[in-house]
């Protein structure tokens, strides 16, 4: 193994580090049997560790600076981000207690550039989210965000999830959007396991 490449696993829990490697194991090979075996001892993990880590390979492996990785609460709809990278001043907040909440609107949509993957069950990117059709401009106070990726998240037949990312330091390419959907297998997979 490389320096680069063990450099990579220091200062990780074992926990963490399995996790990384079922991750790993299924984007390479899109083995469902690493993501069951996972599932069998899944109940050990908090899904804030899996959702952090998700937020870190998903960022690393699209060379992304910001990520948010959400479930769709099972009792009212609302998105709950649980892990994401800090994008507004209220984002001190949402991390103090936990998560970022977005409520589902009265028609059951969310709106949105950030609810358009949940809306319409379909993984997308853009080079310029002004451009988008769903965008409607960064709220005040937000950082800027130029490239984005949005992939949803299925549990058997529902939406139950979203993963993501921004401005990365290349265009995006189909294969950020692979990557992204099969880590969201992984994640759908967990979240039904969890809910």
């Amino acid at each position: 193994m490389k320096v680069e490449e063990n450099s990579k696993f220091m200062n990780k829990s074992p926990k963490t580090l399995k996790i990384i490697e079922v991750i790993e194991s299924y984007i390479q090979s899109g083995d469902k049997n690493h993501v069951t075996d996972f599932l069998d001892i899944s109940t050990a993990f908090s899904l804030k560790e899996i959702s952090d880590i998700i937020l870190e390979e998903t960022t690393k492996l699209t060379e992304s600076k910001y990520c948010y990785v959400a479930y769709v609460d099972p009792e009212n709809k609302d998105s709950v981000g649980i892990s994401f990278t800090k994008m507004t001043h209220e984002c001190d907040m949402y991390e103090e207690i936990g998560e970022a909440r977005f409520p589902v609107r009265k028609d059951g949509t969310y709106g949105g550039l950030l609810g358009y993957s949940l809306d319409t069950g379909k993984s997308f990117y853009t080079q310029d989210v002004t451009t988008h059709e769903a965008a409607h401009g960064i709220p005040e106070g937000h950082t800027p965000v130029k490239q984005f990726l949005s992939v949803p998240v299925f549990s058997t037949d529902r939406i139950t999830g979203q993963i993501v990312i921004g401005n990365p330091k290349r265009d995006y390419v189909d294969k950020d959007l692979e990557i992204i959907e099969k880590i969201a297998a992984f994640y759908g997979a967990v979240l039904e396991n969890l809910f």
